[in-house]
């Protein structure tokens, strides 16, 4: 078994993977969607939609846990769909 050559495998894997996760966008959202959220597949939130009529109440503090609601809802879905990616690739659960 040559070393070299699977840890030059090893590498790519982890290159392809870090590739896929940061192309991933997922979405989490909460009130009903009034609060929508994107993040990468390494968490990174790239994108927050939050709908005018959120603010007609003036409600910071519902804004706030909605925020953190979506948040949460699009985190667990990237840890489901990472699992997924990884299993595809045929590595190992729970890599990341």
């Amino acid at each position: 078994m040559d070393i070299g050559k699977l840890m030059e495998q090893a590498r790519k894997l982890q290159e392809e993977l870090q590739s896929k996760l940061h192309e991933m966008r997922v979405e989490g959202s909460a009130g009903g969607e009034m609060v929508k959220v994107i993040l990468d597949g390494t968490k990174n939130l790239v994108d927050i939609k939050i709908s005018e009529e959120i603010f007609q109440d003036g409600d910071l503090e519902m804004l706030r846990d909605l925020i953190i609601a979506a948040f949460q809802d699009a985190s667990r879905k990237v840890e489901e769909e990472s699992g997924k990616l990884i299993g595809s690739m045929g590595l190992p659960p729970g890599l990341l």
